[in-house]
């Protein structure tokens, strides 16, 4: 599913406009970007936890030249844990 369907799956059952919905469903994402990038974490009751975690420097492999290492430097990324629920539901599907 596209963020375009999830707008207009809103906009089809709310009655507000797609522009509208599209702009609030942004607004979300960029709010959750920022606390991300600024460090927070973003805990969404019943759906799942956005955070930062820092991956820790390596060396890894070039898969053409396997006898080539090469430094990968530490880094943040972004990590998904999801919620109870959400997961009760996902699991129930299969």
């Amino acid at each position: 599913m596209t963020k375009r369907e999830i707008v207009m799956k809103i906009s089809s059952e709310t009655g507000l406009t797609q522009v509208e919905v599209k702009r609030v469903v942004q607004r979300t994402f960029d709010l959750i970007i920022e606390a991300l990038k600024s460090g927070d974490k973003v805990e969404l009751r019943n759906f799942g936890v956005f955070q930062v975690k820092r991956r820790k420097k390596r060396l890894g492999r070039n898969p053409n030249k396997p006898e080539e290492v090469i430094p990968i430097p530490e880094k943040n990324v972004p990590d998904f844990k999801p919620g109870k629920i959400m997961k009760e539901k996902v699991e129930r599907t299969t």
